[in-house]
């Protein structure tokens, strides 16, 4: 069954719309906007481009002249003579010419792709900046990785396109310039006439341009599950699945099946680009072709020589290329200008990130974190997924959350780690609100290791001390993590110990089991010294024996460090100081293990029941 495109975001068609309004004054500030851009990338480069564009525009200009002197010198011929110094300087100096504007485009085009991959190396860096600094609610919105996307592919190539037309319009109108000065000089009435012709092409190149930008906002969402399954199909973690299940039929019939729905699109994109293209050219066509006829009266007339008249014709060719190409580099900043507004965009909203983030530096330890009242819901859903958390952590204190799936256990750990802002009530250190301190300095203070945590294709000295990302990491400091991970032993006996690359996708990798990945993650959390370390299921890859053996060793390795911890496994908290059980987003209760089973609540009847599984004990009551 086919789907129909989804409708456009509506912050898209509020862009969209803005877009639609540019004027020439918009176009002006596109231009000083990328010339900035460009000239920040490389000011030699730029400079150097520009003479060389110069250049061979006075060398087109040039040629017309040579050729004007050349057919003289051909009409003024006898039979018999001698052939003139004058045809034979022409001829030299047009071989000349021609080969200089070949060396000229050559030279510009190497020089425009370096400077080219310049400026989307300073983009790109802009957009990553941004990317990494805005909030991580923006995470949980589609809207979001659609303009992720979009941005990444216009940050690549968009200002490449921006350098590429900004030198083709420096380059177009100064041979525009000399070569219509020469027009000018063999018939004044001929140039305006020529330039009349690109009256047509400006019409229809804008609203080209709009059409392209319509067409990639609209083609982003399926381009995202293209892209996602391509993923799917090629990715070693994802392989053993795919070929498990034999899903790699099924993903790419789906596949072939979003390509052709996007050929379809295309294809009647570029149809109506072409239609817009054939009126812009036929028009210009219509008046080159009036000129022309006026340049055959003007002939019949006596009003131009036969050696003018091929100038003449010569520079109307040239010229309208020229043109041509000075229209192609304004449609170019115009539409790269509608895609560089999206990058803008983007920026704003790392620059609103920034701003929202900011407040005075955390202190760097607390006596007491209170959760008041805190509830939260994620971008776009309706169902709140904290209903009115309190809960109290002092300092030095082991807390456990424990709850069902759902229940809010990982989401108030990102709360608590200052990832994400509470949609109602505080977090409080000390009493202040978290939200009055800076939140990159919050999460400085925080380690934080999640159950899906990051497997980075490095090595094991570099997956440890990103816990702490430093230029230099502490060599030190790696080997004691890891030792109080419980990692040293089996980290050391690699074939090049810590120094080994900790994945098969690279040359001398090497994989880890998933236990053994979970104490590296551990020692992460350790490496970054942390006052407050939060543990989201740190032991779920991990064999009971290792599992109790991290535990019973906590107190000791956290030395004296708070620590709040997530488990489904009930029988790893038991040593905690204070338990939290979380229903549905709500505390509904909290204390030690033993005053927990006393009251014979929820945490009692969930621990028997993990405790029946084990034991085997069917006298136990079933969840509820």
């Amino acid at each position: 069954m086919t789907e129909e495109p989804e409708p456009l975001d509506p912050l898209d068609l509020q862009i969209e719309s803005r877009n639609q309004r540019r004027s020439v004054g918009r176009l002006w500030q596109l231009v000083r906007r990328s010339t900035r851009l460009v000239w920040g990338s490389g000011r030699l480069l730029f400079t150097g481009l520009l003479v060389v564009q110069v250049v061979a525009a006075l060398v087109l200009a040039g040629q017309v002249l040579v050729v004007e002197s050349f057919l003289s010198g051909v009409l003024d011929l006898g039979p018999g003579g001698g052939v003139p110094t004058v045809l034979v300087a022409a001829t030299l100096g047009l071989a000349g010419l021609m080969a200089a504007a070949a060396l000229l485009d050559s030279l510009r085009s190497s020089m425009s792709r370096f400077l080219g991959e310049s400026v989307a190396r300073r983009t790109y860096q802009d957009v990553l900046d941004a990317a990494t600094g805005v909030s991580l609610r923006h995470f949980e919105s589609a809207s979001f990785y659609d303009r992720l996307q979009r941005v990444e592919a216009s940050a690549t190539s968009r200002p490449f396109q921006v350098t590429q037309a900004l030198l083709g319009i420096v380059g177009g109108l100064t041979a525009t310039i000399g070569v219509g000065a020469v027009l000018a000089r063999i018939h004044p009435v001929l140039l305006p006439l020529l330039l009349l012709g690109g009256l047509p092409m400006i019409l229809t190149n804008r609203r080209e341009s709009r059409r392209e930008f319509q067409f990639t906002v609209a083609q982003t969402p399926p381009q995202r599950q293209r892209f996602y399954l391509s993923y799917l199909l090629t990715t070693r973690d994802e392989a053993k699945e795919v070929r498990a299940f034999d899903l790699g039929g099924p993903f790419r019939t789906r596949f072939d099946e979003l390509y052709a729905r996007y050929l379809a699109d295309l294809a009647r994109h570029l149809r109506r680009r072409l239609a817009l293209s054939t009126v812009g050219n036929l028009g210009a066509a219509v008046v080159l072709t009036g000129t022309l006829l006026v340049l055959v009266v003007l002939i019949g007339r006596g009003a131009v020589s036969v050696a003018e008249a091929g100038a003449a014709i010569v520079a109307i060719r040239m010229l309208q290329g020229q043109v041509q190409a000075l229209l192609r580099g304004m449609q170019s900043i115009f539409e790269a200008g509608l895609f560089l507004s999206d990058v803008d965009q983007f920026m704003d909203l790392a620059a609103t990130a920034r701003d929202e983030e900011d407040g005075d530096p955390a202190p760097a330890t607390f006596g007491e974190i209170t959760v008041d009242d805190v509830r939260f819901s994620y971008p776009g859903s309706v169902t709140e997924a904290l209903r009115g958390v309190d809960l109290r952590i002092r300092r030095g204190e082991v807390v456990a959350l424990v709850g069902e799936n759902g229940s809010g256990k990982t989401t108030l750990a990102k709360i608590l780690a200052g990832l994400y802002d509470p949609s109602a009530g505080a977090v409080r250190w000390d009493g202040r609100d978290t939200r009055t301190y800076s939140r990159v300095s919050v999460r400085d203070r925080v380690a934080v290791i999640f159950q899906d945590f990051v497997r980075y294709a490095f090595t094991a000295r570099e997956n440890i001390a990103f816990g702490r990302a430093t230029a230099d990491p502490d060599g030190g400091r790696v080997v004691e993590a890891a030792r109080r991970a419980g990692a040293a032993d089996f980290l050391e006996a690699l074939p090049k110990g810590y120094d080994t690359i900790l994945s098969r996708m690279f040359k001398g990798g090497r994989d880890l089991s998933g236990g053994q990945w979970q104490r590296v993650a551990i020692a992460r959390a350790f490496y970054r010294d942390a006052q407050l370390m939060i543990l989201d299921e740190p032991t779920a890859a991990l064999d009971p024996r290792a599992e109790s053996a991290l535990y019973e060793s906590l107190r000791a390795v956290l030395a004296g460090r708070t620590a709040v911890f997530i488990s489904h496994r009930f029988s790893s908290v038991r040593a905690a100081d204070v338990i939290y059980v979380l229903d549905q987003g709500r505390v509904v209760e909290a204390g030690s293990h033993d005053e927990l089973m006393a009251r014979e609540g929820m945490y009692a009847e969930l621990f028997r029941l993990q405790a029946a599984a084990y034991l085997g004990d069917p006298g136990v009551p079933q969840a509820r």
